[in-house]
């Protein structure tokens, strides 16, 4: 079977240790994390991890139902890249000389669509929003001026079918009502 990219979501209280836990699923099964973000999701009480892995469709259902068994955790889906809408930000800190020899370093942030955020007197921070590739490209166009530092964000998505969890928890809602 093949491999192929599955951005996983998982919705959980917001406890202690649950990241460990979440992870140790992976690492139990010695698979690789390409990214993973946490945040609030759109229910404040609600935690959602977003976590990128290159697995088969047979490992990620696995993945999905070991996530599923864990106390804490509400519901946990997986997602192909056809099935989300997906960013990432990176920040770029390069030397302000590099600006200082003609506009070469102003084209190419314009190129990337990047913007500048912040100057310094001995550097300036560059943002740029977008897929890995993308964040990636930019980043080597600049490393010809030097890169103090870079840092890209992991990857952040929204189902482009409606929310499933909003949909799981009016099912258990109704089904607690007919109890």
């Amino acid at each position: 079977m093949q491999t192929k990219t599955f951005t996983i979501t998982v919705f959980t209280e917001d406890h202690a240790g649950l990241l460990s836990r979440v992870v140790g699923i992976f690492n139990r099964r010695n698979i690789n994390i390409s990214s993973l973000t946490t945040s609030q999701s759109s229910d404040p009480t609600i935690h959602r991890f977003t976590i990128v892995v290159d697995v088969t469709e047979g490992v990620v259902q696995k993945l999905r139902a070991q996530l599923d068994k864990q106390v804490d955790v509400l519901k946990a889906f997986y997602y192909t890249d056809e099935e989300v809408v997906h960013q990432e930000i990176a920040l770029y800190k390069v030397p302000t000389s590099a600006f200082n020899n003609g506009d070469r370093v102003e084209r190419i942030v314009r190129k990337h669509n990047a913007r500048v955020l912040l100057i310094e007197s001995e550097y300036v921070v560059i943002e740029k929003t977008g897929h890995e590739a993308e964040t990636t490209a930019l980043l080597d166009e600049l490393r010809d001026f030097g890169i103090f530092e870079f840092v890209r964000s992991g990857r952040v998505a929204v189902v482009k079918p409606m929310e499933r969890l909003n949909n799981y928890l009016a099912t258990i809602q109704e089904s607690a009502g007919n109890v």
